[in-house]
């Protein structure tokens, strides 16, 4: 019997059906919507549905029962004590068309949640309604138009990107309506300041930043940046993906700094993965204040209210149907009160902490750091090019034999531009034991992959599914359940592990 198929724990008869929708009334249903014939469904009892699911979610790998590195997404725990408060009644039966007068103790949080994100930037206001990073950055780049056009300078039109940037800042852009132009990285992987100024002009519209960068290292040179862009008429966009690493320690509007998204969802722990839910709220400085997506939440003599068009004629407008995703943004105030000033410090303090201490360990044990003079952010890159050139082992051999141990991999292959890479990023939350524990992990299998390297091929061999033809998965996908008796039968579930 398949433990992941629950037709096969199935037996002709067997319901549960207490919990079946009563339709009374199904004929009056149009005669072309009604079936002719039952639909295939598992016939199983009650505490079969129970045990087969809750086996399904054993089998997960999650943050709740795993070492989860994994770099640039910061998934890390999220205090359940966030989950409980955001769960109260006052906020889970409040409907998003309520008024605002009866909506006080809502709209509160969310301006003190807006005070306390200028407060950790040092931005000049914030708007709470993108509803994923994407979003937030597509309502930067958004507003860096806007400010060029509301000034009549419409030839700004090119963005320039890093080439260790995020994939979604080129998207983004070119969905603006912007070219995007490439800086690459030096060698010390700072930006290339000398193919910059050749880059910038009267074309350029901004420069869309990561710092600390996806390559773990925080540039040096960002101030020379802003003077670059800024004497060009151009504005800076900050992706913050990786702002844990600086909370408390420099202030993005110090750097310069005009917009910036924060992913709420990672940085301020409120649940990340599995497609959501986000939250990627906009900061803006003075200079792009006015042009903030709607709603923002305001002040008045009376309370708080919601701030329209009609406060911010030069909005570029509204993003999503209401304020925003409300249960991120309610989890993200809560955990910012529990820790407070000082424990949003604590929070870049043990990042940085962990992933140093992470990378001279895997540097003691024989690995290839890929920037080893440097000081890693919270996150660092490991290149595994040696290993694959002389035993053929790559990133992603090294990936699913840390499924066989228990954890969970890093980001493999990316930034693109490093070879064989691991992106490993061990966040704040984790334990020195744990830490420990993936380092004599990967250990073992730089031993593995030294010798034969058929261990790491072979790998996961502990998994509910083995290795996947991972090609064969994506373009050829089919979940379809077929009786064994049809043609395919049962087998085609897992048809990418032939």
């Amino acid at each position: 019997m398949s433990e992941l198929l629950i037709f096969e724990r199935g037996q002709p008869g067997r319901s549960a059906s207490a919990q079946f929708p009563r339709h009374e009334s199904a004929h009056e249903l149009p005669a072309q919507f009604v079936r002719s014939e039952p639909p295939l469904l598992p016939e199983v009892s009650e505490l079969d549905v129970v045990r087969h699911y809750t086996r399904l979610s054993q089998m997960n790998f999650s943050i709740d029962t795993h070492f989860y590195p994994l770099g640039s997404c910061t998934m890390k725990y999220n205090p359940r004590g966030c989950n409980s408060f955001a769960s109260l009644p006052g906020f889970t039966q409040r409907h998003p068309l309520a008024p605002e007068s009866s909506s006080q103790g809502f709209l509160t949080c969310l301006f003190e949640l807006q005070e306390m994100l200028k407060s950790v930037t040092g931005m000049a206001a914030f708007s709470l309604t993108p509803m994923a990073g994407a979003q937030g950055e597509l309502a930067g780049v958004a507003m860096i138009r806007a400010y060029h056009v509301d000034r009549g300078d419409i030839g700004r039109t090119e963005i320039i990107v890093p080439d260790a940037a995020h994939g979604t800042n080129p998207a983004t852009a070119t969905m603006c309506g912007c070219t995007v132009k490439e800086v690459p990285t030096r060698a010390d992987g700072d930006v290339n300041l000398d193919v910059l100024r050749e880059l910038v002009g009267s074309q350029t519209a901004g420069i869309m930043l990561t710092n600390p960068s996806t390559l773990g290292v925080f540039d040096k040179n960002i101030k020379a940046i802003e003077e670059v862009i800024h004497a060009a008429g151009g504005l800076l966009y900050y992706d913050g993906a990786n702002l844990n690493a600086i909370l408390g320690k420099v202030l993005p509007a110090e750097m310069g700094f005009d917009v910036m998204h924060i992913n709420l969802h990672k940085t301020f722990a409120t649940p990340h993965g599995g497609g959501g839910p986000g939250s990627g709220v906009v900061g803006a400085g003075e200079t792009l204040k006015p042009f903030l997506p709607i709603p923002v939440v305001g002040t008045t003599a009376n309370g708080y209210r919601w701030l329209d068009e009609a406060d911010l004629p030069k909005s570029i407008g509204r993003l999503s149907a209401f304020m925003g995703n409300a249960g991120v943004l309610l989890r993200a105030y809560i955990y910012m009160r529990l820790l407070g000033r000082e424990g949003l410090e604590r929070v870049a303090d043990y990042a940085v902490l962990n992933a140093n201490y992470v990378m001279v360990q895997l540097r003691k044990a024989g690995f290839d750091i890929v920037f080893p003079d440097r000081r890693a952010s919270h996150e660092f890159l490991v290149t595994l090019k040696r290993q694959t050139k002389s035993k053929g082992v790559t990133a992603m051999d090294f990936a699913k034999a840390l499924l066989d141990r228990g954890i969970h991999a890093p980001t493999t292959y990316f930034p693109l531009l490093v070879p064989e890479c691991l992106l490993i990023e061990p966040t704040e939350t984790e334990s020195k034991q744990t830490l420990d524990h993936f380092v004599a992990a990967m250990t073992e299998i730089l031993a593995e992959a030294a010798s034969s390297g058929a261990q790491c091929k072979d790998a996961p061999v502990t998994t509910p599914v083995k290795r996947l033809d991972d090609v064969r998965a994506a373009r050829q996908l089919d979940v379809r359940y077929q009786p064994p008796e049809t043609d395919g039968g049962a087998q085609i579930v897992n048809a990418a592990a032939d």
